[in-house]
């Protein structure tokens, strides 16, 4: 079953199918020890990675499993990230989100308008009733944003990523169908 990537507005953002021109700005994203350091796999150093996640993402919207979406600016169309949603599984109506913003664009609130109008699409669209999140225990941003969107800290995977070496604990969040307060 596909799941056409949705194209999504906010009042600052404008949330888009990825497009091979995305490439270069994807690397830079992703090739930034900096953005990266809470991240369960090393820094990119081949644009070609780029070019498969941006094919991975067609993938995973022919194959009907997510859409991750790219975070554009409105102002000025500034690339400042991505928002997704993976494994949807209809038979359980779950799915997981996901994003990773540029440096530049942390502590703006992108991150959390993002996920909320993606939230408020999946919920309607594709009926869910449980969206799960996780992040490294150290990312206390990262926590912060899913908390501002209603995520409940359900648990603590202990020691179960390698990040730069480091072995890292991650919490887990839940997001339920009933808790969900759509965007206003």
């Amino acid at each position: 079953m596909s799941l056409p990537a949705p194209t999504l507005h906010t009042t600052r953002l404008r949330l888009r199918p990825f497009d091979d021109a995305d490439a270069d700005d994807l690397f830079a994203l992703h090739s930034s020890p900096y953005v990266l350091r809470y991240w369960d796999s090393p820094p990119w150093s081949e644009r070609v990675r780029a070019e498969r996640f941006i094919a991975a993402c067609r993938q995973m919207a022919e194959g009907g499993t997510g859409a991750r979406l790219a975070v554009d600016r409105d102002s000025d169309g500034a690339f400042l990230g991505w928002c997704g949603l993976s494994r949807w599984n209809p038979d359980y109506r779950s799915a997981s989100l996901g994003y990773c913003f540029d440096d530049a664009a942390w502590g703006h609130g992108y991150a959390t308008e993002a996920a909320r109008a993606l939230l408020g699409w999946a919920f309607d669209t594709l009926d869910l009733n449980r969206v799960q999140a996780e992040t490294d225990t150290r990312n206390a941003a990262s926590a912060r944003v899913l908390e501002k969107l209603g995520f409940v800290r359900e648990g603590t995977l202990r020691e179960d990523c390698v990040v730069n070496g480091e072995v890292s604990d991650s919490w887990v969040y839940g997001l339920i169908r009933r808790e969900w307060r759509p965007p206003s």
